[in-house]
């Protein structure tokens, strides 16, 4: 028999932590939305939901850009996106959001390529 005492404590801590960091992200004070490699959303707090009028269920995998970025801006944003896929950054990005109510938001953003554990890069 082996004991698993230990690697089952850390397996709860990290569930733990991250538990915490989904409930950080969640009720977070500001908006965060995030987009997979395929430029579709998988990531949409509290506060996005409140600015935009979407619910999660609602923007989850859907394209950010084509549903919820106004037409003008649209290939300046997938520009910004695409780069933060290659690894280059963008801070303090004006967007404009379109509502559920067609109202359109102004929301300063950061987009931060986000990687896994190996390094690779999985979205913004």
């Amino acid at each position: 028999a082996q004991d698993v005492t230990e690697a089952a404590k850390h397996d709860r801590a990290v569930a733990a932590m991250a538990n915490e960091l989904r409930q950080l992200v969640d009720t977070a004070n500001a908006p965060i939305f995030g987009i997979d490699v395929h430029g579709n959303v998988n990531e949409w707090n509290d506060k996005t939901a409140e600015i935009t009028g979407f619910r999660k269920e609602e923007a989850m995998n859907y394209p950010l850009v084509s549903t919820f970025i106004v037409p003008k801006l649209r290939q300046s944003v997938q520009e910004v996106l695409d780069n933060a896929l290659r690894g280059k950054g963008t801070s303090n990005y004006e967007l404009e959001f379109r509502t559920k109510t067609n109202e359109v938001r102004y929301l300063l953003v950061n987009a931060t390529t986000r990687r896994d554990a190996e390094n690779n890069i999985v979205g913004v």
